[in-house]
């Protein structure tokens, strides 16, 4: 079952049983294994999810951390569980010395709620204080879902969690500092931007009037971003709907002129997903497509001879065709659902490097 439904209905049983779990080892049995278990390891087994693990660290004799993960009879990540009504972020002192004794380099800190990720990118086998990722149960996202695929078994990738671990932690860190920002401008932000057309000096006073400028008009660029974004895709929306033949031969491969061609809502969500995954590399600009009568091509630079991966969608099966391994080897594989394009990342990255 896809991770995102199984995630769902674990937020469903978070809703509707917290408020009868009145305790840390209850939150743990109720919502702390189910989640492991949906990442894809076994609780039943001890050689691969170990509770109440020894860390015993310097004098101190008989720590426990709450569960020790394992692939491959390899510690990958610890789990130090606390009840679901104290802050996630309250505890990480403990964390922080399991990790320094264990073998891992991740650590999570969760209420059962919300699931902080920690890893020592500042110094070697010192846990950080703060998390690279946090998923929250109650607000899942589809970005923190992609991101958590990294941890299952069956992806799990120490080196692809780690290159990304500082991205996601600094872009974290300054996407926080742009909200502050626009909240309540700080002096540094108004200076910056006022002085680039406003050569008179800023006194207390017009500093207090700027910083008030300086919020609406971030404010009101980012409404007016927003509004753009929902025009164009109600727009896009009323373009599929619509019947006509215009639509039914959208952007035709110019050998395949044909009035026949008909572009399916399914091959336009294909190529977002497509589009998605490319833009972690090129620029969205950059990620063309064009449709024929037996595939839909999806391109890059709109080059018939950059072909980035093929939809085959107009039988009952449907396939991807990708070209990793050239443009004149492409390999179809059968696909359940449009979600299982995601697990082609790597074949579609590696693509970019044949051209």
């Amino acid at each position: 079952m896809d991770l995102k439904i199984k995630l769902e209905q674990l937020q469903q049983k978070v809703v509707g049983l917290k408020d009868q779990i009145a305790t840390e080892e209850a939150t743990k049995n109720a919502f702390v294994m189910p989640f492991i278990q949906i990442l894809g390891y076994d609780i039943f087994n001890p050689t691969e999810v170990v509770p109440e693990h020894v860390c015993d660290i310097g004098t101190k004799k008989g720590e426990k951390v709450d569960y020790v993960i394992k692939n491959n009879d390899e510690p990958i990540f610890i789990i130090e569980c606390k009840h679901w009504k104290e802050n996630a972020d309250a505890h990480n002192s403990q964390l922080h010395r399991y990790y320094h004794v264990s073998k891992t380099r991740f650590g999570v800190l969760t209420n059962g709620i919300v699931y902080n990720f920690y890893t020592d990118l500042e110094k070697p086998n010192i846990m950080d204080e703060k998390p690279f990722f946090t998923i929250d149960i109650e607000d899942l996202k589809d970005s923190s879902i992609k991101i958590l695929e990294s941890f299952t078994k069956k992806d799990y990738n120490l080196e692809s969690i780690l290159d990304s671990a500082e991205a996601l932690k600094y872009i974290k860190a300054i996407r926080k500092e742009f909200e502050k920002e626009i909240e309540t401008p700080s002096d540094e932000i108004v200076k910056l931007l006022v002085s680039r057309f406003f050569e008179k000096p800023i006194t207390a006073n017009r500093m207090i009037s700027f910083k008030e400028y300086t919020k609406k008009a971030l404010t009101t660029s980012i409404n007016e971003s927003i509004s753009f974004r929902l025009k164009s895709a109600l727009s896009i929306n009323e373009q599929i709907e619509k019947q006509d033949e215009d639509v039914k031969t959208s952007q035709p491969i110019d050998e395949n002129n044909d009035s026949k061609i008909v572009t399916t809502e399914e091959e336009l969500e294909g190529f977002q997903i497509v589009k998605a995954i490319m833009r972690e590399k090129v620029p969205a600009a950059r990620i063309a497509y064009r449709d024929t009568l037996s595939y839909f091509g999806i391109l890059l630079d709109d080059n018939n001879r950059k072909p980035l991966c093929r939809l085959h969608f107009n039988t009952a099966n449907k396939y991807i065709e990708t070209f990793h391994n050239g443009k004149d080897s492409g390999e179809k594989v059968l696909l359940n659902n449009l979600d299982e394009i995601y697990h082609f990342r790597e074949a579609l990255h590696k693509t970019l490097e044949n051209y």
